[in-house]
Formats: structure tokens, sequence, C-alpha cells
């Protein structure tokens, strides 16, 4: 065995190979882990186990597996947690670029104006977010937050959407010096 400390799940000093052979069946049993479940998968007697599991405190000794486990499982669900973070930042960017292009092909004339506020509405919510300001709720076009746009007069849904409009071009110039 090497030298130094070992871990309470490896061979221990004195332990024979036959009942540290015995303590990894019974480690590996996992949470649901008994004595009589270890001499069955090893063929060996109950009570040879029981002597062993008391004289290299098997319980103890899985149980530290298990919180050893539990860290490794952690550390590597943290792990893959991050690298799914990474991942969805690059997608992100690269769908950001895509989207910041086309934006600039638009001509806002062309848009309806159910489509010109829901722009606008997208970018003023990117953009509190931006600044670290908390979401204003869900965007939609009849929101609470605002007036409901089919109750509104033709003339003062048009004012709305030009309101709008100017907003929003002299966004997309800002971003474009």
């Amino acid at each position: 065995m090497a030298e130094g400390p070992v871990e309470p799940w490896e061979r221990q000093s004195g332990e024979s190979p036959q009942a540290f052979e015995a303590f990894a069946a019974y480690r590996d049993l996992g949470p649901a882990r008994s004595l009589t479940k270890a001499a069955r998968e090893l063929d060996k007697s109950r009570t040879l186990l029981g002597r062993w599991s008391r004289q290299y405190a098997w319980v103890m000794r899985a149980s530290a597996y298990d919180r050893d486990q539990d860290r490794v499982f952690l550390a590597e669900q943290q792990q893959a947690r991050r690298d799914i973070a990474r991942r969805h930042a690059k997608l992100a960017q690269a769908f950001l670029g895509k989207a910041v292009a086309r934006l600039q092909g638009l001509d806002p004339r062309e848009l309806s104006p159910g489509e010109l506020l829901r722009y606008f509405q997208v970018a003023a919510e990117i953009e509190r977010r931006a600044a670290g300001e908390e979401p204003a709720g869900v965007v939609a076009q009849d929101s609470a937050d605002g007036p409901d746009l089919g109750s509104l007069s033709d003339e003062d849904r048009r004012s709305r959407m030009d309101l709008l409009r100017r907003e929003l071009e002299r966004r997309l110039a800002e971003d474009g010096r």
C-alpha cells in the first residue's frame, strides 16, 4: 500500500485483501447497503462481514465515501452549468450579431404598428436589463402596464405608433454611430 494517509474508503492499514474486497462490495451497494446484501453478493457469511464491519468501521467509511461522491457530483454539476452558460453565451452572441444585422436592414416604415411596438418593447427590455434594472414584467402588446391598444382610437394609435417609431429610429441611429 502507498505511504501516507489513506481515504476512509480505501484499503486500511492491516485490512486484508479479502476484508477490503468485502468492504468495497458493501460500499458500492449505495445508500440501500446492508451487510446481508453484501454477504449474499459475495457468497460469504454475514457473521464474517459483521466482524470485519465492526473491526474496520465500514459504516463510517461508507458514509465518508458517500459524502465524497456527493462532493464530486456537485462539483461536476457546477462545471456542467458553467460549460452550459459559456456555450449559451457564445450562441447568444452569434444570434445577437445576426439579429442586429437584420435589424439594421429593416425600414421602420415597412413595419406594422404592432411589429414596431413589439420591437420597441423588446429593445427597451434589453436596455433595462443591460443597465441592471429589474425586468419590467412580461412584455406584451396589451400589457397591464400600458394602455390597451385595442381601446385607443385610430388617431391615438397612429400617434402612439409614430412616437414609438421615432424613438426606435433615434435609438437605431445612436447605435449606428
